[in-house]
């Protein structure tokens, strides 16, 4: 994964789908998900246990959020190993890119998503990488 990945993923995203985004302002995925959307990106939870987050509706799956917004990047909050239904999902709703927060790794998931044409950024904060490029 390169600079260019990085900056290409970021470029031409609008609306970020968040696999795992919790409605607990202490954790990791709800900090990250409130500053992109003070940076003015959409931000669509994605986690079957929440009704709303961030002020958006949240939705069970990545295929039940795709039918009301087009989502451009898919940022996930989960273990390595649940990656893989997750990049095909990903795959499957149309997505530009998929992003793995930090220590999260999945080369297989990550090929998959690659030979289908998605942008994959692996193992690196989404908040940490924007600051950096603004």
């Amino acid at each position: 994964m390169t600079h260019t990945a990085i900056q290409q993923s970021l470029a031409n995203c609008q609306t970020i789908a968040v696999v795992g985004l919790s409605p607990k302002p202490h954790r990791d995925s709800f900090r990250v998900s409130q500053y992109m959307q003070g940076q003015g990106f959409r931000i669509v939870p994605i986690n079957p246990n929440a009704t709303e987050v961030l002020g958006e509706k949240a939705y069970a799956t990545l295929t039940e959020a795709a039918q009301h917004a087009r989502i451009d990047m898919v940022n996930c909050f989960r273990n390595a190993a649940d990656i893989p239904p997750i990049a095909a999902e990903a795959i499957a709703i149309g997505a530009t890119s998929l992003w793995l927060q930090i220590g999260i790794v999945n080369e297989v998931a990550a090929q998959h998503a690659q030979a289908a044409g998605l942008i994959v950024v692996q193992d690196k904060c989404l908040m940490v990488e924007h600051r950096q490029r603004r």
